[in-house]
């Protein structure tokens, strides 16, 4: 039996009943393309990078994350001009990502504008890594400890958005009571605060407060966002429990549209937002 083959089948042994991430397949589905076009077996492949043969056949199943090492060095020897470490880069992007909100990260990448209403907590474009541990493990099950790190890291790695140029036209509308909450405690909430205003400052982003009193308000359906592609398409998005839906009917982002459009109105201006958060802060 090759060792190609022994250890396809120990995996299937070990993992049967757990299937592999996707993203993780992909990539090792594309090392194994361009280990069989070098004509090397896993044994063979195995000594020159430097790695055992599980963790090669690990890597090919997609039941492991590649070491950064393990991809350089892969790239080099199979001579791949850059492709495995683009994969790597692009599977490193969407790690910690929900499944359902894939899709929607793919289409921020590209692009021009981004509306964001939340009532629930403070988008992850604009989270601190203290605030968004507290908000991931409070919310059941407990995530494990890699996971939950994984989680904050793909938020973080989608908060360089922000400082990308050209410029993304960002316009974020929060609900005043999702910073009164307090998640994590004041000392984080400080800190989430002082971060807000300074993502405010910025030149290519428009922070808006909807106050806890509000007589109109047209974000009583929920959270949604709305972003303008490269290609000047329009896309919605909307999240519930363990869900996401990408929009694209042309009627239904219309509806957005106007209920956005509503929701800028009503809610506070840019300056009278930076106002109130700047006495949350001082009254924490």
């Amino acid at each position: 039996m090759t060792a190609d083959a022994k250890s396809s089948n120990d995996g299937a042994k070990t993992k049967e009943a757990e299937p592999p991430d996707p993203d993780l397949k992909n990539f090792g589905d594309t090392l194994k393309a361009f280990r069989k076009r070098a004509g090397l077996t896993q044994e063979q492949f195995r000594v020159l990078v430097g790695y055992s043969v599980q963790y090669v056949a690990s890597v090919e199943q997609g039941r492991r994350h590649p070491s950064v090492k393990f991809v350089t060095k892969a790239d080099e020897i199979l001579d791949t001009f850059g492709v495995l470490q683009i994969a790597a880069r692009q599977m490193k992007r969407r790690r910690g990502l929900a499944s359902w909100f894939r899709r929607w990260a793919e289409l921020e990448e590209a692009a021009i504008v981004l509306h964001t209403y939340e009532c629930r907590v403070v988008p992850g474009l604009l989270q601190t890594e203290a605030y968004a541990r507290a908000q991931i493990e409070n919310v059941p099950p407990m995530p494990t400890a890699r996971e939950a790190e994984d989680r904050i890291e793909g938020r973080l790695e989608r908060q360089q958005l922000l400082y990308r140029t050209p410029y993304i036209t960002f316009s974020f509308i929060i609900e005043q009571t999702v910073i009164e909450r307090q998640t994590g405690g004041p000392e984080v909430t400080r800190e989430l605060i002082d971060h807000l205003l300074e993502c405010a400052r910025l030149p290519n982003v428009d922070l808006q407060i909807m106050p806890t009193v509000s007589t109109q308000h047209a974000g009583t359906d929920g959270p949604f966002q709305l972003l303008e592609s490269r290609e000047h398409e329009w896309w919605g998005y909307s999240e519930g429990q363990k869900t996401g839906r990408v929009i694209s009917d042309p009627k239904a982002i219309s509806d957005l549209h106007q209920r956005y459009a509503k929701l800028r109105i009503q809610a506070l201006n840019p300056a009278d937002s930076m106002g109130l958060l700047k006495r949350m802060r001082g009254s924490l």
